[in-house]
């Protein structure tokens, strides 16, 4: 079967911070979403779901969905929204983006839709009332930066929720994750011709830091009271973070 790469783009948007990411996610993009179906059993619905009620968005709320990929999480946040609020989903991919914009076209909720690197944001400071990120955490370049810029973008009060897979703690849960991985979600991959792209979840799996490391970055960068919890066994999580109202001096 031929890869689905012919359809991106061939060389990286100027000024990307991680441009062997951003090409990745333009030559997966294609099938992206039933992959997402299949390899999770439809389970990363239930997942996003959890992530919304973390980012305690709400009616008439301006919300960021950054990292949004072709949009689940935007839409999403759209329906809580709803016609008084406004959604802007970010991402680094070009292609992607054109799939999102695609899904969403009906959206009675404005979604706008920005090209964008989560390291350097487009957005004047407190312009979000919540924000979402799903899976987007551990493949930015810079994960303290990216964790600051959602800080100085969201409001006062306003809460982001980071869903992510990373390691189980749990040594026979890590073992599955691994067989899941090798066996599973790249041996369907390479039925689309995507070996490597997919090959790649399990070293950024290493480098991800854990829970707790999350929880000691979210603070470092000035969130109050960052908290994660673990879901599927360990194997993802989502880390809450709330700006405060009176930053620390």
């Amino acid at each position: 079967m031929n890869s689905p790469a012919s359809t991106a783009p061939t060389a990286p948007s100027p000024g990307v911070s991680n441009p062997e990411v951003q090409q990745l996610f333009n030559r997966i993009a294609p099938v992206y979403d039933p992959l997402n179906d299949w390899l999770s059993l439809g389970q990363h619905w239930v997942w996003k779901g959890m992530a919304i009620a973390s980012s305690r968005v709400k009616a008439g709320d301006t919300a960021l969905d950054l990292c949004c990929g072709s949009g689940d999480l935007a839409r999403l946040l759209a329906r809580e929204v709803g016609p008084q609020g406004r959604v802007f989903g970010v991402d680094f991919s070009p292609v992607q983006l054109e799939i999102a914009r695609d899904r969403c076209k009906n959206s009675p909720t404005a979604i706008s839709w920005v090209e964008a690197d989560a390291l350097h944001l487009p957005f004047d400071a407190d312009s979000f009332d919540a924000a979402t990120m799903g899976y987007g955490l551990r493949n930015v370049a810079d994960i303290s930066q990216c964790l600051r810029e959602l800080h100085r973008v969201l409001k006062p009060g306003a809460t982001v929720a980071i869903l992510d897979f990373h390691r189980s703690e749990q040594p026979w849960m890590r073992q599955f994750q691994q067989w899941y991985l090798d066996r599973v979600v790249v041996a369907i991959a390479r039925q689309f011709g995507l070996t490597e792209e997919y090959a790649y979840i399990s070293p950024s799996l290493d480098r991800f830091p854990l829970g707790a490391e999350q929880v000691a970055l979210a603070r470092q960068a000035g969130f109050d009271r960052p908290n994660h919890y673990t879901l599927a066994g360990g194997m993802m999580g989502i880390l809450r973070a709330t700006k405060p109202h009176n930053p620390t001096p």
